[in-house]
């Protein structure tokens, strides 16, 4: 199954922050280098996530940047107490300016060691530290390949990341379900690649493309 996935990122994305601690900053600086392609003409383009075009994740990566620096520095507010799923987020007109900057600032808070101990919040959702910060690099994980696969760049993230993700996407006997908060796993072959298996765990399609969104939407015109 294509992914669209490049060689294996250099160990120095891949290996924990000096603490021994999971480093967001592969992943948020992946995020940033998709932004410069990314023209207007693309923001209202479909995206893996059926309720957001390309805008409304751009959006949404700035308001979960904001939420998760704000998460591992306890300075807990109107940014950590709103739900994402409270209205579709809202893409600013400095966007190009704004998402860069906070995505440095959420990895750098994250790189604190007091970052990961204790309570915080998230989403309107109190949880520990440890919890937080792999949610947060999951986050910017499954939606920088949102990103990737929205405007037809490769994406890569390093072992250590995907296999983050994957014990925090993985169905457990008390949370089959997850909380509801993921979609259905999409089933692929065992022996798929880590990260097919890791988007396939949050309820995506590995093998998504937008060309096939767009041909569904003209078939569907058609056939009306």
């Amino acid at each position: 199954m294509d992914t669209h996935e490049t060689p294996a990122p250099a160990a120095h994305e891949t290996a924990p922050s000096a603490a021994g601690l999971p480093d967001l900053e592969p992943a948020a600086r992946r995020i940033a280098e998709l932004l410069g392609p990314v023209d207007d003409g693309a923001l209202d383009g479909p995206t893996p996530c059926p309720d957001y075009a390309v805008r409304e994740l751009l959006g949404h990566l700035t308001g979960l940047a904001t939420a998760f620096r704000d998460a591992a520095r306890k300075d807990l507010g109107p940014s950590t107490a709103t739900s994402p799923d409270a209205a579709l987020p809202v893409l600013d007109d400095d966007w190009r300016e704004v998402l860069p900057r906070r995505l440095e600032e959420v990895a750098a808070a994250w790189r604190s060691p007091d970052a990961w101990t204790g309570m915080t919040r998230a989403g309107g959702i109190e949880l520990p530290g440890e919890v937080a910060g792999a949610v947060a690099l999951n986050e910017l994980v499954i939606h920088g390949w949102d990103l990737a696969r929205s405007t037809g760049q490769p994406y890569a993230a390093g072992e250590a990341e995907l296999r983050s993700c994957e014990v925090l996407l993985a169905p457990d006997e008390d949370h089959p379900d997850r909380g509801g908060i993921f979609a259905p796993p999409v089933p692929v072959p065992a022996d798929a690649p880590l990260l097919d298996r890791v988007i396939a765990l949050s309820g995506r399609r590995p093998d998504w493309r937008p060309s096939v969104v767009r041909g569904e939407e003209a078939r569907h015109t058609t056939d009306a």
